[in-house]
């Protein structure tokens, strides 16, 4: 009898361990920096694209207005190529294509995470193995709403592209063993940076975090992409 109380506690143990949810196994980390004053540019640089459109910093945001065909900014100071948690707030205030083209590091690569791109609704990471967002295995649709603010939080580990929309998972990509890499339309966003395609978006609460290189991996994490369903 006293066995099997034994051998039925371990099996709840585990099971309770296998639902943990994400917040509950977060990898350790420092905590936040701010990368946007929410009054200024200071810190970035309105990326020379050519035939960008305006930037400008009002209402505590950083608006990116129509380009032909890009738009956007460039972080000028230092910042990790692994281990890191960057996040931000972005809204689509006009147009029909990506409002957010975060370009960020990849150890000593970089990668791009899509939102709205393609027609307004792929969202992926570029370019993996030389395929963009919208043609490798963390390609997705999503139905973007115009001037609503999405939450978006991209995780870097030497293992991992981690990607949460909302607060909810949904990119874990492996990148172990894979070619990291941007389109060279977005090459002036490195080693930071965002950027808009012939839409007027918005940014803002732009923030970053150290992990610590040991950290337990989450529990919980992010949905395989590519499930071709709208959402």
């Amino acid at each position: 009898m006293l066995d099997s109380v034994r051998w039925w506690g371990t099996v709840c143990w585990f099971g309770a361990m296998a639902i943990v949810p994400l917040s509950a196994a977060e990898p350790k980390s420092e905590t936040w920096k701010s990368l946007f004053d929410g009054k200024s540019l200071a810190g970035w640089k309105i990326t020379r694209f050519g035939g960008e459109g305006e930037v400008k910093v009002e209402a505590g945001r950083i608006v990116l207005d129509y380009g032909n065909s890009l738009t956007g900014i460039t972080y000028t100071r230092a910042f990790p190529k692994t281990n890191y948690e960057i996040e931000l707030e972005a809204s689509r205030l006009a147009g029909t294509d990506f409002f957010c083209a975060l370009t960020f590091p990849v150890a000593d690569s970089h990668a791009s995470l899509i939102l709205g791109g393609w027609g307004g609704t792929v969202v992926g990471i570029s370019s993996i193995d030389g395929q963009d967002a919208s043609e490798n295995e963390t390609t997705q649709y999503q139905r973007f709403e115009e001037k609503r603010w999405y939450h978006v939080r991209v995780r870097v580990t030497p293992k991992k592209i981690q990607v949460w929309l909302d607060k909810k998972p949904i990119i874990d990509q492996s990148i172990e063993g894979r070619k990291i890499g941007t389109r060279p339309e977005v090459d002036l966003s490195k080693p930071l940076g965002i950027a808009t395609w012939e839409t007027r978006g918005a940014v803002r609460k732009i923030r970053y975090r150290r992990l610590t290189p040991k950290a337990r991996p989450a529990t919980s994490s992010p949905a395989p992409a590519g499930d071709g369903k709208s959402r």
